[in-house]
């Protein structure tokens, strides 16, 4: 099984040199390459083709939002899964981050186990964020949005009345085995709902469901799962 291919981004040499050193010390994952900036985390992604990029958010010139964009924007389905990197827990600039197509945050000072096993989790396609943080970051993100709603996207209509349940689940902050025990439904077949939900939805993973269901009304800001 090839290595997990991942591309590091901070303006800092100091902590890029950090995050090498403790990815390249797994050996299921790989270090392909570093960038300084923004600009060129787009050429370093466009070169060496990885599978996640970890992302500063604030850097000088154009900043991680802007380079997750452009990532993010080009052929989406290949794109690489980002994680943000900031050192402030619900950074002000990780909502916007979301919606440029990131795939999650960690803080900086994230405990080393936790980078790793993040950057095998969004690898892997499945929720990075713990659904406690989730919760906290969806009352962020609730605060933000816009308050006329956009169209739901055509493949929402599509979904089975299941797959909608679930869909309001992931939005509220539960885990697939949350879900789980929820509806009385063993794991295997929510991660099962949760594939066919971003296939009709063409999203790219469960983080942008959330954004979509926020931005489209159907989780409305102070709903929880109880």
């Amino acid at each position: 099984m090839n290595p997990v291919k991942v591309a590091v981004v901070d303006d800092q040499a100091l902590l890029r040199r950090g995050l090498r050193m403790m990815i390249d010390a797994e050996a299921d994952l790989v270090v392909v390459g570093e960038a300084g900036d923004g600009a060129a985390a787009v050429d370093l992604v466009a070169r060496t083709g990885p599978d996640v990029v970890m992302m500063d958010v604030r850097m000088p010139g154009t900043d991680g939002v802007e380079a997750t964009r452009q990532i993010t924007g080009c052929t989406p389905q290949a794109a690489p899964k980002v994680i943000m990197l900031t050192t402030f827990d619900l950074d002000e600039y990780i909502v916007e981050a979301l919606r440029a197509g990131a795939s999650g945050f960690l803080l900086k000072d994230a405990p080393p186990d936790d980078i790793v096993g993040a950057i095998r989790v969004v690898a892997a396609g499945d929720a990075l964020l713990a659904p406690s943080v989730t919760r906290r970051l969806l009352e962020r993100f609730a605060a933000v949005a816009t308050a006329t709603p956009p169209a739901p996207p055509p493949g929402l209509q599509d979904l089975t009345a299941r797959e909608n349940e679930v869909l309001l689940l992931i939005a509220q902050g539960l885990s697939n085995a949350e879900i789980g025990r929820r509806l009385y439904l063993s794991e295997t077949t929510i991660k099962t709902h949760v594939g066919r939900i971003l296939m009709k939805l063409q999203l790219r993973d469960r983080v942008q469901a959330v954004v979509l269901a926020y931005e489209t009304g159907l989780v409305r800001p102070g709903e929880r799962a109880g």
